[in-house]
């Protein structure tokens, strides 16, 4: 039987190297940082992902789509696109595409706000990259 009241997502903030994840709470409301997959390709991304989502079992997810400032697509949405069509012949639920414009400098911005350096642990920029990428989507499709 599946719980209709789960409307836990995952946010993806999705990189060749680095890829930062985030998940909602069960009401879909708030987004919260869980972990920052270091992989060297894009088959160990996959596999990857696809034991987060065998873990947290969510109705969906979002991925940061990063558009040019002009709306167009970039050249890393082709590369995103190719990513999601591998990981859609394994995960078939819904995939919604974010855009993810100016999330990183953002997150950045917060991090040095709270008195913190980032230095080389650029995995906290790609954690928090996609709490806001998918805050952002929970915002946009509060009901």
């Amino acid at each position: 039987m599946i719980d209709q009241t789960n409307k836990t997502l995952l946010g993806i903030d999705y990189g060749e190297r680095r890829i930062g994840i985030a998940k909602s709470d069960p009401t879909g409301m708030i987004a919260s940082p869980v972990t920052t997959l270091e992989v060297r390709s894009r088959k160990e991304a996959v596999a990857a992902l696809l034991d987060l989502i065998k873990e947290y079992q969510p109705t969906g997810l979002v991925v940061g789509y990063p558009l040019l400032t002009s709306g167009d697509r970039s050249k890393k949405c082709e590369q995103i696109d190719r990513f999601l069509e591998i990981l859609s012949k394994s995960y078939d639920g819904p995939i919604y595409r974010e855009d993810e414009r100016y999330s990183s400098s953002e997150a950045a911005d917060i991090i040095h706000a709270h008195g913190q350096r980032i230095g080389k642990d650029k995995k906290r920029i790609d954690r928090l990259a996609a709490v806001i990428i998918l805050q952002r989507y929970l915002d946009e499709h509060r009901t």
